[in-house]
């Protein structure tokens, strides 16, 4: 499902190894029909690296005309919340797709209780006495045997025994847990009799104080995929490892059809950019952000607020491709692909970022016209608007120089130049204050030069875009940047990642003018602020809807909750071209 009007692209028909295992299965008949999954855990919100897992398990789903169940994997009521659930089912929703069945790993604490149980009762589980830490003592190291708890040799009915007193909350936190009983000589540690369930006396966003024990992340995700039906339970490399556990558990509980079979693909890492959610809530807790949708953030929320459009990170993430291994991409590839999509959508307007007042001399005083602009020359269903010339205009002060080099073709004393859409003018006169700032160009205009009918004869190579003084809207502009001036703010272990935080990443303008054009528009709609970038206008009220509570008093380059003079606030996406290479 689609949910909002967009220009997706898809490359030609390749496919990758996960399409031609699916094209296989189909083949031989070993599915019905395809079912993937989404299993995110609602522990914090969802960034630009799960629209790649989002993209690839929907896709796959629909290319074959099966199904995408949305399952929250929430089997942790420390870090759990229903505000992530939320902003989870926001997030999937806005990126154009709907899902299948909504499910959670907490509808099955009572199914992975008994499948639990039978474990125990065949002999292949166990309650274990021993501590968090002597446990990881005993499972050794990858080049040598662990060693056996004390404990593993218990009888099946005194594991049941203890099992049930577990679940009835007899025990503390800490103070029994139940083992797969496995092999503590596997080379592969995480068969190394791995934790099933442990204790946590803490409320459930969903169960509430139903269960005091919690099946862990390797315990509940098979079970939960073969409960859901799902056939290609896909997941990101780092749980290549953890496959012959999630094997071990089906092979050894009775029989679920069709059985799910996972498979592994890379992650996506773009520079530039944290994934980590632990890095991001720390972000968030101390202030170096205003919350989880900040627009410098690389979540959903946060790219939303930036101005990024559904399509242009569905296409993102499927240009990046489906590998078996782990690669960097460049931020400019995802910057690329918003400039790509909004260059086709997205309206011309002009707004003077650093105003400098510009008089006509020659134009008759309180005389305007409107002139015709195009919409946008990309699409010529768009149309035309109409923008307001006068004797008193903005140009951006940095389209003047007193004394400019060889190859500057805007203005200076003597120089032409183009207004956008309307005349020639010549600059004669600067006028400064007192610190020798300039603050007014006195300018003639070249009736005869207006634009489509030029008959001048006058050349000028520099067209510079400006706003009418008596019908400029003022507004704010926030012009955002890399959050991090490292390609790998992580790379460093013998620094702390918040030492490479951009000081500039953020830059509020509040004296900026825009043309009438902007006062009719629309929160969430995109623009191209010409010669400057593509803008979104703020949603009223936007600012610090996902920020953390207890966030540090005081703390630097948050946003404000809104403009206090009520202007308009606009959003840089990202500049025309990419600049950060050269800078």
């Amino acid at each position: 499902m689609i949910t909002e009007k967009t220009s997706d692209s898809k490359p030609e028909k390749s496919l990758n190894f996960i399409e031609q295992k699916v094209e296989e299965d189909l083949a031989n008949q070993r599915f019905g029909q395809i079912v993937t999954r989404f299993p995110p855990e609602p522990n914090g919100f969802l960034h630009i690296g799960h629209v790649k897992a989002i993209c690839l398990s929907f896709d796959l789903a629909d290319q074959v005309g099966g199904k995408t169940n949305l399952r929250f994997d929430d089997t942790n009521p420390v870090t759990e919340d229903t505000r992530y659930v939320d902003g989870i089912r926001n997030d999937i929703r806005w990126l154009g797709y709907e899902w299948e069945h909504e499910c959670y790993a907490s509808d099955y604490f009572g199914k992975l209780h008994e499948l639990a149980i039978h474990l125990i009762k065949t002999g292949k589980a166990y309650v274990d006495d021993s501590t968090q830490e002597a446990i990881r003592e005993m499972r050794g190291f990858p080049t040598s045997p662990g060693i056996e708890s004390p404990n593993r040799n218990r009888s099946v009915a005194e594991n049941l025994d203890l099992f049930d007193r577990m679940r009835l909350g007899e025990y503390e936190e800490g103070e029994k847990v139940l083992r797969a009983k496995i092999d503590m000589s596997s080379p592969n540690m995480h068969f190394r009799d791995p934790i099933m369930y442990r204790i946590l006396k803490k409320s459930h966003h969903r169960t509430g104080e139903l269960w005091c024990i919690y099946p862990t992340y390797d315990w509940a995700h098979g079970q939960s995929d073969a409960i859901e039906g799902v056939t290609h339970s896909l997941c990101s490399l780092e749980f290549e490892v953890h496959r012959p556990l999630y094997d071990w558990f089906l092979d050894n509980l009775p029989v679920f059809n069709p059985r799910p079979y996972q498979t592994e693909f890379s992650r996506l890492n773009i520079s530039f950019m944290v994934m980590s959610k632990r890095k991001l809530m720390q972000l968030v807790n101390e202030g170096h952000v205003s919350g989880w949708d900040d627009p410098r953030m690389p979540t959903i929320a946060g790219l939303r607020r930036r101005g990024y459009t559904p399509a242009s990170l569905r296409n993102f993430a499927r240009s990046v491709g489906v590998t078996k291994f782990n690669s960097t991409t460049g931020l400019e590839k995802l910057e690329e692909s918003i400039r790509e999509d909004l260059n086709k959508t997205a309206s011309r307007v002009m707004v003077v970022l650093d105003p400098l007042r510009v008089v006509i001399t020659n134009y008759p005083e309180g005389q305007s016209e409107l002139l015709p602009l195009e919409n946008n020359p990309e699409d010529n269903a768009a149309g035309n608007r109409e923008v307001p010339f006068s004797r008193n205009l903005y140009i951006e002060r940095e389209d003047f120089m007193e004394n400019p080099p060889k190859d500057f073709f805007r203005l200076a004393p003597g120089m032409h130049a183009r207004l956008k859409g309307a005349y020639i003018i010549r600059c004669d006169e600067v006028r400064k204050d007192g610190s020798g700032l300039v603050t007014e160009l006195l300018c003639t205009y070249f009736p005869e030069s207006k634009s489509g009918q030029d008959k001048s004869g006058i050349k000028a190579k520099g067209v510079l875009h400006f706003v009418s003084a008596a019908e400029a809207i003022d507004v704010e502009i926030r012009l955002y940047d890399r959050l991090f001036t490292v390609e790998d703010p992580l790379a460093n272990e013998e620094k702390d990642f918040l030492e490479f935080i951009n000081p500039d990443s953020l830059r509020i303008i509040s004296a900026a003018k825009a043309e009438p054009f902007i006062a009719g528009t629309r929160p969430g709609e995109r623009f191209q602020f010409m010669r400057k970038g593509y803008f979104i206008r703020e949603e009223a009220g936007a600012e610090n809807v996902l920020s953390a509570q207890g966030v540090s008093a005081g703390a630097e380059n948050l946003l404000p909750v809104r403009s206090e003079s009520g202007k308009p606030i606009f959003n840089r996406t990202v500049g025309l071209r990419e600049s950060w290479g050269k800078r």
